[in-house]
């Protein structure tokens, strides 16, 4: 690896607002904010809109698309070809 041109890598915490779910891990990305963690020491806070514990395909509320009433409907509207 070459000196002085990969970014810090260190300790954060990535916190859901949606969910009120925070995780500590090792990233590259950093922020102003800081945040007391469980272990008492303090980290840096990045805020992520979603998470494993709010993404809808982990939480079991996907939607399933009714993907053949839409290949119906387009053939209704353009007819049906050949």
């Amino acid at each position: 690896m070459r000196e002085g041109i990969h970014p810090p890598y260190g300790p954060v915490v990535f916190r859901d607002r949606a969910a009120n779910h925070a995780f500590l891990t090792r990233s590259t990305m950093t922020s102003e904010k800081t945040i007391e963690w469980e272990d008492g020491n303090t980290y840096p806070v990045v805020d992520v809109e979603i998470s494993n514990v709010s993404h809808p395909f982990y939480t079991g509320t996907a939607r399933v698309l009714d993907t053949a009433g839409r290949v119906e409907r387009f053939e209704r509207r353009y007819g049906k070809q050949g």
